[in-house]
């Protein structure tokens, strides 16, 4: 059938069914792509403490947190502006059935979580092989990848299974 096959664009909510916004999500911007068999995403987290990230995943529901804080200033201290958010952050990804969740890693550097998601191995393309009958010998069948030399013996069916 044409068109049907494996396209991660098109196929993205089967992978990540939902991106869940959380109050604080807008405060982890996120970048996510296919790189070969893998799924990237790159959240900004500048500031955070490295040891308040958290990443966990429960039902298919990928969770990453993340704690922003800043010194108190003296009391005598008036703010002009402040822009920059602090508290808990979160975002959370919905993963789909064809992703391997027991491969997920992450590493944090620069302040950036790069999380890496590898494509299911259930979910690859495979190349699967066609027998065909030789019409020459009734009831033969040869793998169409082997060479003629190892042609199966007549009436065999299980050929290249």
């Amino acid at each position: 059938m044409a068109g049907s096959t494996f396209n991660p664009i098109r196929d993205i909510d089967r992978f990540f069914s939902e991106v869940t916004r959380t109050p604080n999500a807008v405060g982890l911007p996120m970048d996510l792509f296919r790189d070969g068999e893998m799924f990237v995403a790159r959240i900004d987290m500048p500031g955070v403490d490295p040891s308040s990230i958290d990443v966990d995943v429960e039902d298919r529901t990928l969770t990453v947190r993340a704690e922003r804080t800043t010194p108190d200033p003296e009391p005598e201290v008036t703010w002009l502006t402040r822009e920059r958010p602090t508290g808990t952050f979160a975002r959370q990804l919905t993963l789909g059935n064809r992703v391997a969740v027991d491969q997920i890693s992450a590493e944090y550097s620069d302040g950036v979580l790069s999380l890496t998601i590898p494509v299911a191995d259930d979910a690859k393309p495979r190349k699967i092989s066609v027998a065909h009958a030789d019409s020459a010998r009734s009831g033969t069948v040869i793998s169409s990848e082997q060479p003629s030399a190892d042609r199966s013996a007549p009436g065999d069916p299980a050929q290249g299974l």
